[in-house]
């Protein structure tokens, strides 16, 4: 296989597919198996990888020409750097936590009760659970690993754009 054959936006698209898809379900095995709760930021990079994993389904089983191909991989790109934002944020909180570790009120509760201009900048603030750091796999927390993912699909969609428009498509 050449490189060429390996970077065809399809193929790039039904890959990150299956990789949101695994990285999901090891989300929520981490939740349910080993009983980590997620705190709000995790649930917004979890929405992030679902939008992109989204994207690129639709995007690999649509075979889309040229507008097609770039609107997805800018799509992909898009909810990629939004997850990347926050899994960036909550990397920041975990390495320079609040001085007061307050756990405050969950996901749900703050959209429910708050419109959606004061529930946002409270759960971009963190809290005490979102700069705690539960679990990690080679010295980085999940929002680390989160973070290198949402570059990893960055430069995914980055590739398909290039991709596109070298091939016309």
């Amino acid at each position: 296989m050449t490189f060429e054959s390996l970077t065809r936006p399809r193929l790039l698209f039904a890959a990150s597919f299956l990789a949101v898809v695994g990285l999901l379900a090891y989300g929520l095995w981490l939740q349910h198996a080993l009983h980590l709760e997620p705190c709000p930021m995790c649930i917004l990079q979890r929405y992030a990888f679902a939008a992109v994993g989204v994207v690129a389904l639709v995007a690999a089983i649509h075979n889309a020409g040229a507008v097609g191909t770039r609107i997805y991989g800018g799509l992909l790109i898009v909810a990629a750097l939004a997850g990347g934002g926050v899994a960036a944020r909550q990397t920041w909180l975990q390495h320079n936590p609040p001085k007061l570790a307050d756990c405050g009120p969950g996901l749900e509760f703050m959209v429910e009760s708050f419109p959606l201009s004061e529930a946002l900048p409270m759960i971009f603030r963190g809290s005490g659970d979102c700069s705690k750091v539960d679990w990690t796999f080679l010295g980085l927390s999940i929002a680390e690993w989160a973070l290198a993912c949402f570059i990893g699909l960055v430069i995914v969609g980055v590739v398909t754009l290039i991709r596109a428009r070298a091939a016309g498509r």
